[in-house]
């Protein structure tokens, strides 16, 4: 079982930011902004290469949490940036899909 599965299952702690009954969105514990949260869907995905017809809902969803976090940690109007790593060259460490949610300064361009 993969960490995040761990974490969704309340085996591994986790500071937990937001939690419905299919996603969740938790601090990320290596930060690289001021508010760097992860959100998940509850269900195993491994990538985001793994989306297809059947799921695709799910990045909709998330992103519709990702702006409902973003706004209850008041970085909605000032902005912040959504990321999802792909494999391994893309820096994906946990193969669990999730996206970053990255804000409370002024993010640089990044390549």
């Amino acid at each position: 079982m993969c960490v995040f599965c761990k974490i969704v299952n309340k085996e591994i702690p986790a500071d937990i930011v937001y939690e419905d009954e299919k996603y969740m969105a938790f601090k990320d514990i290596n930060p690289k902004a001021p508010i760097h949260i992860l959100i998940i869907p509850k269900e195993h995905i491994e990538k985001l290469a793994d989306i297809n017809d059947t799921n695709k809902g799910i990045i909709g969803d998330m992103t519709v949490v990702a702006n409902k976090v973003a706004k209850q940690l008041g970085i909605d109007k000032t902005g912040y940036r959504i990321v999802i790593n792909n494999g391994p060259d893309a820096g994906q460490e946990v193969y669990h899909i999730h996206m970053h949610l990255l804000g409370g300064k002024k993010l640089l361009f990044a390549t």
